[in-house]
């Protein structure tokens, strides 16, 4: 059953319940350069990076899932907790998400090592979304994520990847090199700081762009 506004609040620690925030503020400390951002996400973003997965479709794999807050908004947009599938490589995040999230499948590793055999009762996924730092990742470390996630990832299945930068966190070399394109789906400009959406997909054709609240900015897909 889709959450309400307030039960997806709690859920992500906004209202009420702080151990999600100190635990991501933890992870931060520990790893400034391997956490996207100085506070979990907001739901203005949440909103867009989930709002091409359409509940019913199949597997969702999502990466760096942080505190959940793209976890709680999947499951409020409808989709069965058995679908969603978080790779989080901080165990103390990891923790915090199995406890908020029971039946949802969290694995304690590292996305650049995503192999064929994480997570055996999935096929195939429909859809990914990322909240990795791609940005301070090496070229070999993005290939080596984009090459698993796509390795499993069904046909016209996509990864949505939040950043903070002006262009496709992925680099022009790295998509070239594994037949993939980048296109801007979005930005949110009332997030801290404000951030863009990038769908990450084999050669096919962007989305259609459609404004979710007077938050976002759609931009034009750049390639």
């Amino acid at each position: 059953m889709p959450f309400s506004d307030d039960l997806w609040a709690r859920t992500t620690g906004h209202d009420g319940p702080v151990r999600a925030h100190m635990a991501f503020f933890g992870s931060w400390l520990r790893r400034p350069l391997r956490v996207a951002a100085l506070a979990p996400s907001g739901r203005p973003l949440a909103r867009l990076i989930t709002d091409w997965i359409e509940p019913g479709a199949g597997p969702v794999l999502e990466l760096g899932a942080g505190t959940g807050a793209f976890t709680a908004e999947l499951l409020a947009k409808g989709v069965a907790a058995k679908d969603i599938h978080v790779i989080e490589m901080d165990d103390r995040l990891a923790e915090v998400l199995s406890e908020r999230f029971p039946e949802v499948q969290v694995t304690v590793a590292n996305a650049t090592s995503l192999s064929r055999d994480a997570f055996p009762t999935v096929r195939e996924f429909a859809a990914a979304i990322s909240g990795l730092p791609v940005l301070a990742l090496s070229a070999p470390e993005q290939i080596r994520i984009l090459s698993g996630v796509f390795r499993r990832m069904g046909p016209g299945g996509a990864l949505y990847q939040f950043t903070y930068g002006p262009r496709c966190p992925f680099s022009a070399q790295v998509l070239a090199r594994l037949g993939l394109r980048g296109q801007r789906v979005g930005g949110v400009v009332r997030n801290l700081p404000p951030a863009s959406v990038y769908r990450i997909s084999r050669h096919v054709s962007p989305p259609t762009i459609t404004a979710i609240d007077d938050d976002v900015a759609a931009g034009p897909p750049t390639t």
